[in-house]
């Protein structure tokens, strides 16, 4: 918790001020009461915010049903944990689904507070947690979706990951010192060369490279996308090796941004709370020099050159691993979006042709891997692939979504089936030569990346014949893997529909090289 004497000096906002009156995971020990009791009759801040440092995020949209986040260190998964997942959300019928997300996890939707304390308690059984996945805490860790099976990978971050997350959330358990933080805070591990988990736009970010030929990690500090302002993270002239030092930094670097945060304002503006405005008020070598006397060691300077070579992989499709003898299958889920039946599903797949492993991307898709190269054509014909393809068309393939309105009241317009509709329309009306990532969000958050898009919209509104419709603002010029960069506005809201279909299509026409299909 933060010093009680700086506090008294600092105007915090509400939401910290509920934070320092109850710590957020003191839901946790109250969680079967309340839940008896009813989500109408809960005080407003434990409903609102300290629910959510279990996962459990209520909407006004979809009163009394919540969306339940859970935690899936590099998108990986079993079977039995994703059977498990299934069966949770075919309680709810219709208003049961799940998402990928762009952090590589599974959100739940349509929970009832009244069946909380059974899921977290099923949940922990198959190995899963949802502890500390929302509101001011570390985010799921990233990574590779192909770690360990990749032929063209640096190190196999995998168990970094893992042991981070085991730092972070006291094995699934709940930390106090990292559930303390002024806003959310991510962290990613690299250890491919085509950048696979965009690694540049996280808190923390590990960035593969070679120092005297060993392999190792960047740091970069700062990355985040918000409505106040968009940033890749900087480099805080750090490189460490592959072991726990990646720990120690990491634990360093939370440590300075929780302790310092109320001094520096952060508590009291939540607008500039996130870990870059602290690297910005104390500069670069000081926050470095900070940070080593934080975790009490000297830390080498950064490897003059990243090691991300190659252009981003989406995965998708059939490839050869590094286990002789194996392929990994990457199914495209569209928009992200699975019913039970899909999982029940896909859970059947990767046991029938897998080891039961499933693995999330950052792109809201599956992997299944450990296939043997003579069950592949098998696996292929299999009717869920006429769903979840492995070939889709080209704008289709690269569509990413955040939830949208439809659960999200932040969201300001429908993204995912819009968006979808949208991509497949085009790629009907046009033949389009090369890969177009399209990145929708409704709102100015960002949690559907719009800024890495190479086309990417945001939510807004706007009004036509004087009526406010839906509307997106566009941009441009996202670039992801070896050369990352932010997109640029080109177009302010445009109302959705046939404007902005028009738009996009000029878009595609003009700087993508698309043409109009032949009658």
């Amino acid at each position: 918790m933060t010093d009680a004497a700086t506090i008294q000096k600092i105007k915090l906002t509400k939401i910290e001020q509920a934070k320092q009156a109850k710590p957020g995971l003191a839901i946790k020990d109250e969680l079967a009461t309340l839940a008896q009791a009813g989500w109408e009759a809960m005080d407003q801040d434990d409903l609102i915010i300290r629910l959510k440092f279990l996962g459990l995020f209520h909407r006004p949209v979809t009163p009394g049903k919540f969306m339940l986040r859970l935690r899936t260190p590099h998108g990986i998964l079993n079977s039995a944990q994703v059977r498990a997942l299934a069966e949770i959300v075919q309680r709810y019928g219709e208003d049961g689904s799940a998402d990928i997300t762009t952090r590589q996890n599974i959100q739940l939707r349509g929970i009832r507070l009244e069946d909380t304390p059974e899921i977290l308690t099923k949940l922990k059984q198959v190995g899963l947690t949802t502890v500390q996945s929302g509101h001011d805490n570390v985010r799921n860790i990233t990574g590779s979706p192909v770690a360990g099976i990749d032929p063209e990978e640096y190190f196999d971050t995998r168990e970094l990951a893992a042991q981070l997350q085991n730092m972070i959330t006291n094995y699934g358990e709940g930390s106090l010192e990292f559930s303390d933080l002024p806003r959310k805070f991510n962290i990613c591990l690299e250890g491919a060369p085509d950048n696979s988990s965009h690694v540049e736009i996280n808190d923390i970010g590990f960035v593969p490279a070679f120092k005297d030929g060993q392999f190792g990690f960047n740091v970069l500090v700062g990355g985040y996308f918000s409505a106040q302002r968009q940033a890749e993270g900087i480099s805080i002239n750090v490189w460490v090796p592959p072991n726990e030092a990646v720990l120690a930094v990491s634990r360093g670097i939370l440590a300075l941004y929780t302790r310092h945060s109320a001094e520096e304002g952060l508590r009291g503006n939540r607008a500039k709370a996130r870990v870059l405005w602290l690297v910005e008020a104390w500069g670069v070598n000081a926050f470095r020099a900070r940070l080593e006397a934080e975790i009490g060691q000297s830390l080498e300077p950064a490897a003059p050159e990243h090691a991300l070579t190659m252009d981003k992989r989406d995965h998708i499709g059939v490839y050869a691993q590094k286990q002789a003898g194996y392929h990994y299958v990457g199914l495209h889920v569209p928009a992200g979006r699975l019913t039970a039946e899909d999982m029940f599903e896909v859970a059947r797949l990767a046991e029938t042709y897998g080891n039961g492993e499933i693995r999330a991307t950052v792109e809201e898709n599956f992997i299944i891997p450990y296939v043997k190269s003579e069950n592949v054509e098998a696996l292929l014909q299999e009717p869920l692939l006429e769903k979840f393809s492995v070939n889709p068309s080209t704008l289709v393939r690269s569509f990413v979504s955040c939830t949208g309105n439809r659960y999200c009241n932040f969201a300001l317009v429908e993204t995912k089936e819009q968006g979808l509709a949208l991509a497949r329309e085009l790629d009907a009306e046009l033949d389009i030569p090369q890969r177009v990532r399209m990145h929708w969000t409704g709102c100015p958050n960002s949690c559907g990346q719009a800024q890495v898009g190479d086309i990417g919209f945001i939510g807004s509104k706007a009004k036509v014949d004087g009526a406010i419709v839906e509307a997106v603002n566009v941009l441009t010029g996202g670039t992801v893997g070896n050369q990352a960069s932010l997109g640029a506005p080109v177009a302010q809201k445009v109302p959705c529909g046939d404007t902005l279909k028009a738009t996009v299509k000029h878009i595609l026409i003009e700087q993508f090289g698309a043409t109009p299909k032949s009658e």
